[in-house]
């Protein structure tokens, strides 16, 4: 019971970080200059390219420990 908890948890954790990504880095992906770095002067926000790369490994990471999670949980007891 536990194990599907867990690996639900680490889903929605999964789609928290993937939803960063998108918002941090996947939005503004046109916009990056030679430094990696763009400035929304709307809001007065620099967003920086080294950003995607962090919250997709941090979404793949969490995804993977929710499908292992999983996985344990309906195999059967050893």
């Amino acid at each position: 019971m536990t194990g599907r908890v867990l690996s639900l948890l680490c889903l929605g954790l999964s789609g928290a970080f993937g939803y960063l990504c998108y918002v941090q880095y996947f939005r503004w992906r046109h916009c990056f200059n030679e430094l990696g770095r763009c400035f929304d002067a709307e809001s007065g926000v620099v967003y920086r390219e080294q950003s995607g790369l962090a919250w997709l490994s941090l979404a793949l990471l969490s995804l993977g420990a929710a499908l292992y999670l999983f996985w344990r949980a309906r195999t059967p007891g050893r």
